[in-house]
């Protein structure tokens, strides 16, 4: 026992770790040493030296983890900074898209003013001696053949007032054309006036121009599309949600948000 307590002491004052459990208890008790231990020698470490690597790890991983904590913040505050200026954008497009439409709608208001003064101006009268094509207006179905409608059929001299129209290209999903039928699905004047022999000038009859019994006029139909009061209602709306929103999730910093 004594032996023993000097070999503690000994390891105890040299700094060296403690024996392993096992080791100890068979050299109290005088059993042999197994294989691969020391029995007559006790293998020594420099305390201070292991401490120093402990000590230098914990440093390391303290000073690691401290830096990413540190770095942490930065890098959610840039990327909010980012957010912030990115969302702001849709407010921002919003109203310059609810301006642009004030603007369209003050130039669709101009020309349908313009189109309604052509509409209601005074008749111009056309030169002597001019053959024009005339749309005399609408007749039903069961009377295109003008043999059914002979109580409209004009012999004498009439007066007929009328818009000058222009000729046209065909659009998209629109038939071509049947001149050898005579059936006209979009104003072609050239081939209008080729097929008739006369001068390449359309008249759409208004109503007062109507014979009795014939087709009817006043058809022509001056409308533009005037939608922009409602897109201008929507993209603004759309701004003041969206310039809301951003307003309680960034100034505000609304709980939850």
């Amino acid at each position: 026992m004594a032996v023993v307590v000097r070999s503690v002491g000994l390891l105890r004052a040299a700094g060296a770790w403690p024996a392993p459990a096992g080791a100890v208890r068979r050299r109290l008790l005088g059993a042999p040493a197994r294989p691969g231990e020391d029995s007559g020698r006790t293998t020594r470490l420099s305390a201070p030296a292991a401490s120093r690597g402990v000590l230098g790890r914990v440093a390391w991983r303290l000073s690691r983890c401290g830096s990413s904590a540190a770095e942490a913040p930065a890098t959610k505050a840039e990327e909010d900074s980012f957010l912030q200026w990115l969302l702001l954008l849709i407010p921002v497009t919003a109203f310059g898209l609810g301006t642009w439409q004030v603007q369209r709608r003050k130039w669709k208001l101009r020309l349908i003013a313009e189109l309604e003064s052509r509409v209601m101006a005074e008749p111009i009268p056309l030169p002597a001696e001019v053959t024009i094509l005339v749309n005399r207006g609408f007749v039903p179905k069961k009377k295109v053949n003008p043999d059914t409608r002979k109580k409209g059929q004009i012999e004498e001299e009439v007066d007929l007032v009328g818009m000058v129209r222009l000729t046209e290209t065909r659009k998209p999903f629109v038939p071509e054309n049947n001149p050898e039928r005579n059936h006209w699905h979009y104003r072609d004047l050239e081939a209008m006036a080729r097929v008739t022999g006369a001068d390449p000038i359309f008249l759409d009859a208004d109503f007062r121009s109507t014979v009795p019994g014939g087709p009817v006029g006043g058809q022509t139909r001056v409308t533009l599309r005037n939608e922009h009061t409602q897109y201008i209602i929507t993209w603004y709306g759309l701004c003041a949600a969206t310039s809301y929103l951003w307003f309680k999730k960034f100034i505000r910093r609304a709980p939850g948000m």
